[in-house]
């Protein structure tokens, strides 16, 4: 099949992409590509996330209304739970959820569900682009199967590429344009395909040798970080132990300018990348018979912060002269990282279970989480609310529990009106 008109339209700006999941990595990629002149039509069967959307109406917090609004009034941008109408579509963007089972072992439901939708409504012509964060060979062992089922073929009827999503929630100096895009494709013209059409939308295209070099270049990013946390992590529960500041350790450390990257300690992992990702490589590792050691070691190493983080709570409180079973503790801050309402692998949620579990009566406050949503982990959580930080609200705990550190917080107050504070993020 000749790729040329359509490399043609997506240089044009005129092709209409989909984009299918409209959640904290679709709602900004659907925005950015609306923004640079596309037609978009975002699907998800979140009803609620439709009808918002169509009134240009953002549920992310740190993702504006007034951009959203405009796309929108513009006619560039509209939403559809209505799966019939895929093949509108020129280019199809999957950005559905990758968890972990409890097992940690891939959750591909997600993937798998959507793909078998999109070969029900399957066109030649369409580039198929897979964004969510898995394992090295998905996109060619599993989506393309599920695809050429159809009868079609990829790489001669349609086009299959991946593209790993790189966004940073709340980041105000990187959103969706100004991230280098990595892409590879099942052959030479779907990568063409989605490299021209990338390069519309982001500051520069990464262009690699296969779609599985893509999704390995996406896990690496992340093990990268959770292997250095964990590192920090346990430098943190060494140095407290022989009464050295870790904090004042990092920033002098800091001062090399070469050879040295900062790292910094905190109550656990959390986010839709890091507490995930790297145990998406182990699990396909195994097929290979090789064990990951140490991408294993850095997992346990953060999975045990949230603990380590009660037990130094429980004991600051019963040096007060407080038996720890009984206090009251306030939780400040439930989302997984500054400035956002994300709380999707808190280690705050963690640490909430484990207080409690203990004795411990907790309350949380968070500006920007007003209430605890469903979720898979925690689903016992959902309906609490954030209290009020008033001078009052704070003196009636024995402690207050730093575990997120939004700027939206009065501190000062914290500082002279709290019993005690444990501060997990300095």
């Amino acid at each position: 099949m000749d790729v040329g008109p359509l490399l043609e339209r997506f240089k044009a700006h005129q092709a209409t992409i989909g984009i299918i999941g409209l959640g904290y990595v679709g709602l900004p990629l659907a925005l950015t590509a609306a923004r640079a002149g596309f037609t978009v039509l975002g699907f998800d069967i979140n009803a609620s996330y439709v009808a918002r959307l169509n009134r240009g109406e953002s549920y992310i917090k740190h993702i504006p209304s007034q951009p959203l609004a405009a796309a929108v009034a513009a006619n560039r941008l509209a939403a559809t739970a209505d799966f019939s109408r895929l093949p509108e579509a020129d280019a199809l963007l999957i950005c559905v959820p990758t968890p972990l089972t409890r097992h940690r072992e891939p959750d591909l439901s997600y993937v798998e569900q959507t793909t078998r939708t999109i070969a029900e409504h399957l066109r030649k012509g369409q580039l198929i682009v897979l964004e969510s964060t898995t394992y090295p060979g998905t996109t060619e062992e599993v989506l393309k199967p599920l695809l050429e089922a159809t009868g079609l073929k990829s790489g001669q009827d349609f086009f299959l590429a991946f593209s790993p999503e790189r966004e940073d929630p709340g980041n105000p100096d990187f959103g969706t344009a100004a991230i280098p895009k990595v892409v590879g494709g099942d052959g030479a013209a779907a990568l063409a395909l989605a490299e021209a059409l990338y390069s519309q939308l982001v500051v520069r295209t990464v262009p690699v040798s296969s779609a599985a070099t893509a999704e390995a270049v996406k896990l690496t990013e992340n093990i990268f970080r959770a292997v250095n946390i964990a590192l920090v992590n346990e430098l943190k529960v060494v140095y407290a132990a022989m009464g050295i500041d870790v904090w004042e350790v990092i920033d002098a450390a800091r001062t090399k300018p070469f050879g040295f990257m900062p790292f910094y300690p905190g109550p656990g992992l959390g986010g839709h990348c890091i507490p995930v990702d790297p145990f998406y490589l182990t699990w396909k590792a195994r097929e290979y018979d090789i064990t990951t050691r140490f991408i294993e070691l850095a997992g346990q190493v953060n999975a045990h912060m949230p603990s380590y983080v009660v037990e130094r709570l429980a004991q600051a409180v019963d040096r007060g002269g407080r038996p720890f079973s009984g206090a009251r503790i306030l939780l400040l801050g439930v989302a997984y990282k500054k400035n956002v309402d994300d709380i999707r692998e808190s280690p705050a949620l963690k640490l909430l279970e484990l207080i409690e579990a203990r004795g411990a009566r907790v309350d949380y406050h968070d500006p920007h989480v007003p209430e605890l949503p469903p979720t898979r982990k925690h689903g016992a959580l959902a309906g609490r609310r954030s209290v009020p930080l008033t001078v009052a609200t704070v003196a009636s705990y024995d402690a207050v529990l730093i575990a997120t550190d939004h700027d939206q917080v009065d501190y000062r107050l914290i500082a002279e009106h709290a019993r005690l504070v444990v501060d997990t993020r300095n």
